[in-house]
């Protein structure tokens, strides 16, 4: 900061000198179409990564890889007193579990790190210094009361606050004079002219005349740390950022950063800014609603493909909105130009049925399906644990059986561990009066059902099972149907509810059938 203010003392040029420096004021929005395509997702680490910034960043993804580009990831943690411990961790470790991995990263490195706001000073320091000797920045010496009152007074007078250029017209000797006795200034853009026209490529043709609402911005604080508004545009710029993709909560200052690229001598990337998405009431999505963050869907096991689906099928960018679709479709489909104004309105209790739809698409595939056996079986030990008595229940075979049996009727492979699924991995403790009160045939069901049983395994299928109790109910005198099935249910599981019977049997197996009826008939 002081070899800053002291160039400036030395070569300071009277704020007439501006516009020679910036040249016409119109922002070029156009890029070389042999350009290569490099967008960046660029959170502050603050807090954990939730699905708006899920949103963000997978529309930064898909754009990149339809368009054969690089997908950045940027940490903007220039605001020391508000990170989070280990929200940076978090940021990345969610954007690999979801499938969507930057190329460049903190953590993967490239060519155009570091990747830490914070470790990149030193540029800033660089831009501030042009800005300064082109007269286009100043130092500030406010006081943070002096601004507090300011604020008040607006608010008081219904006013917007804003900054009243106090030291924008500052004579060298007066800065001289402060520098030597005061304490360390902020650095502020003048805000000078017409703001420049842009093309949004989601809102159109933009212009906000920045000037005649805000006060000058700061630029870098104090403590030689810079704000958003100058971090934003040199690390675009020294990262060769082609398409700028992020919240439509950024548009207002979009015209305040084109003065920057502008009084930098800087060509500008395109912008594109994103609609919010909101809650299914048009509320906005709250941090503190607990249950966005990405970790919390992770633990609860939905799949990151249930979640990229749900938050594109809820808003726009595709020739149209259909569930089930996998990454790769979502790259092939995705087309920028096809994304409106208009705010997604995100229904999370749809989430299950999409998870459902994905989770079967895993199931039909061998390979996938190897995989979600092995995270069964550690499911299944992890919740039952010691009373896996009989560990049969661990075999690959009859944990794929369950998978395939069960798939149309889950959300989460978590499900098949919940108490109402308890029955196909522990044996229930049911006593024969429980049956007994069900039916007075108890003895002549077992018998009946028993003798279905002797064949071999591979007889027991769910249709041809059903087709047999029916006839054994049939022929069961004075006896419905329902009781005997109601009978059979609750010796198999211990409840009376789940499953058909048919598909309980099947799912079993037919030895394992036998021993809890026969068990129950001997307690």
């Amino acid at each position: 900061m002081a070899v800053l203010l002291k160039r400036l003392l030395q070569s300071a040029r009277p704020p007439a000198a501006l516009g020679r420096l910036v040249g016409r004021r119109e922002a070029s929005m156009g890029t070389d179409p042999g350009a290569a395509v490099r967008v960046r997702f660029a959170p502050s680490p603050t807090g954990f990564l939730h699905l708006g910034g899920l949103r963000t960043a997978l529309y930064n993804y898909i754009f990149a890889k339809k368009h054969q580009g690089s997908f950045i990831l940027r940490l903007e943690d220039t605001d020391q007193t508000r990170l989070v411990p280990g929200a940076a961790e978090n940021i990345e470790d969610m954007l690999e579990w979801a499938g969507i991995p930057p190329d460049e990263s903190p953590r993967r490195g490239g060519p155009a790190g570091p990747y830490q706001q914070s470790q990149r000073l030193e540029l800033y320091a660089r831009a501030t210094e042009a800005l300064l000797e082109s007269g286009a920045a100043y130092p500030c010496f406010c006081s943070p009361q002096r601004l507090e009152l300011l604020k008040k007074e607006a608010l008081r007078n219904h006013q917007t606050p804003r900054y009243d250029n106090r030291c924008r017209n500052l004579s060298q000797g007066q800065v001289a004079q402060k520098l030597a006795t005061g304490p360390r200034p902020a650095i502020r853009f003048r805000l000078d002219g017409e703001a420049p026209a842009f093309q949004d490529l989601v809102y159109g043709w933009n212009r906000h005349e920045v000037a005649s609402v805000e006060g000058d911005p700061v630029i870098l604080k104090s403590d030689g740390f810079p704000t958003y508004h100058l971090a934003c545009v040199v690390d675009d710029h020294h990262m060769g950022i082609s398409h700028v993709l992020r919240g439509s909560e950024w548009l207002v200052s979009t015209s305040k950063h084109l003065l920057l690229y502008q009084a930098l001598g800087w060509q500008p990337p395109r912008f594109a800014h994103l609609p919010l998405l909101l809650n299914r009431d048009g509320s906005k999505l709250s941090k503190r609603q607990g249950d966005i963050f990405l970790e919390h869907f992770a633990a609860a096991d939905f799949l990151p493909d249930a979640l990229l689906d749900i938050i594109t099928n809820c808003g726009s960018g595709f020739a149209e909105n259909q569930m089930g679709r996998t990454l790769p479709e979502l790259i092939t489909q995705f087309d920028l130009t096809r994304v409106t104004c208009h705010s997604a309105l995100l229904d999370l209790e749809k989430l299950p049925e999409f998870n459902r739809l994905h989770l079967r698409r895993l199931v039909s595939s061998e390979t996938q399906r190897r995989q979600l056996v092995g995270k069964l079986q550690a499911l299944v030990e992890e919740t039952f644990g010691s009373q896996l008595r009989v560990r049969d229940v661990l075999d690959p075979a009859y944990v794929e059986r369950i998978i395939l049996l069960r798939q149309g009727h889950i959300c989460r492979l978590q499900d098949l561990v919940s108490p109402a699924h308890s029955y196909l991995w522990t044996r229930p403790a049911v006593g024969r009066a429980q049956l007994g009160a069900i039916s007075e045939k108890v003895d002549l069901i077992a018998e009946r059902v028993l003798g279905l049983l002797e064949g071999p395994d591979m007889s027991l299928t769910q249709d041809v099972l059903s087709g047999e109790l029916k006839k054994v109910s049939e022929g069961l005198e004075g006896t419905k149907h329902s009781n005997v099935m109601q009978v059979l249910r609750v010796a198999l599981s211990g409840q009376r509810q789940g499953p058909p019977v048919a598909e309980m049997m099947v799912s079993l197996g037919a030895k394992e059938v036998r021993e809890r009826i026969q068990k129950v008939l001997s307690s």
